[in-house]
């Protein structure tokens, strides 16, 4: 019989996905949600412009996308600014996660992040043979201190931060970020996601320094520009690291589709700025829901919002669970300490009406129950 001989930090991953997807859960269930509220996708739909590019394109798909991503790395430099030697772009921000571990971490390597925090990049130090240091949130955000002193103690080669924050929308502001940026370790690079950047208030991000070999920033089409079924996203950094990306990175893993449809997107602003709205709307609502039900929804800046259902992890699950049996698809957080939340996707009228509904029977029998 033959033995595969896997690599041994491999062979000793348990089998895990960083999350369940609504439609797996679709036909465990065997009848679909009535509301998707769960993935942080954008049901207001990318740019019109986008979407008729992306529709004529699909018409040449038989071609390979450009693999050098020229025109949506040059429109993006535009865009931001900055020379297009300082853009990589990759399938989306989880792909780019995977080539920065791939470039930082080796077997034993000390990465700082926070627990709770998205978890498909401990998936990646993980998988690379990465010691993961994982610390609580404090006040429902990453400690950004405690895990600069993390760092400098561990000599880590990474520390994770999202700003806007996944899973709970919370945010530090650009100059409290910048002041981040200034104490890191020089051995130690921050892994910057900004995947809600855009739908975060001005001032959230400090501003672009691509001369900086200890920051890379990461942006997407997933969020505020709907284009999550594309898994199109860009990082940001200094020309060593986008050098380095270039060497590792798959050339021809970018959907040639979703590549034109970015490009056209980046270009409509107005759009975008109509999208964003869109998304604010559904947060005060979302929040005033939460009101109304006797509980508190945490302010956020993301495409999302977390509210407190105002008892434990048990509790909190005991409403998820009532939602998702009523056709409502929303997700929580795991980690201790958070998982009292349930977080619920900005959406469209329609899923926030059925959310509306559902809701209060949701929290009853929750009530009830436990």
């Amino acid at each position: 019989m033959t033995t595969r001989r896997f690599v041994p930090h491999i062979a000793a991953l348990p089998h895990l996905v960083p999350f369940v997807g609504p439609e797996a859960m679709e036909r465990a269930r065997g009848r679909p949600f009535r509301a998707r509220l769960g993935a942080n996708e954008s049901s207001f739909g990318p740019s019109p412009k986008a979407v008729a590019a992306m529709r004529d394109a699909a018409l040449e798909n038989w071609k390979y996308s450009d693999p050098e991503n020229y025109d949506l790395t040059s429109a993006i430099a535009t865009y931001l600014g900055v020379p297009a030697s300082h853009i990589m772009i990759g399938e989306g921000i989880d792909g780019l996660l995977g080539l920065t571990c791939m470039m930082f971490v080796a077997p034993g390597d000390a990465v700082v992040t926070t627990d709770g925090a998205y978890p498909t990049f401990n998936f990646h130090v993980i998988a690379h043979g990465g010691r993961l240091i994982r610390l609580p949130m404090r006040a429902d955000r990453e400690d950004l201190m405690t895990l600069l002193d993390t760092a400098r103690r561990e000599r880590a080669k990474l520390i994770y931060v999202s700003n806007p924050n996944s899973p709970m929308g919370t945010w530090w502001t650009g100059d409290e970020i910048a002041r981040m940026i200034a104490a890191l370790p020089p051995e130690t690079v921050l892994v910057l996601d900004e995947a809600y950047a855009d739908t975060a208030p001005a001032g959230t991000a400090p501003p672009l320094d691509v001369a900086n070999p200890n920051v890379i920033r990461y942006r997407t089409f997933s969020k505020a520009y709907g284009l999550a079924g594309a898994r199109i996203g860009y990082a940001i950094a200094s020309r060593d690291v986008i050098e380095t990306f270039d060497k590792v990175r798959n050339h021809y893993g970018i959907n040639r589709v979703g590549q034109i449809g970015a490009y056209h997107a980046i270009q409509d602003q107005a759009y975008l700025a109509s999208a964003v709205a869109a998304v604010d709307r559904a947060r005060r609502r979302i929040s005033d829901l939460a009101s109304s039900n006797g509980l508190t929804a945490i302010a956020s800046a993301a495409s999302f919002v977390a509210i407190d259902c105002g008892r434990d992890g048990a509790f909190a699950k005991s409403v998820l669970d009532g939602l998702l049996a009523r056709d409502v698809f929303v997700r929580k957080p795991a980690a201790s300490g958070i998982d009292r939340c349930i977080r619920v996707s900005c959406g469209v009228d329609t899923d926030l009406d059925v959310f509306a509904d559902e809701f209060p029977r949701a929290l009853a029998a929750a009530r009830t129950a436990l």
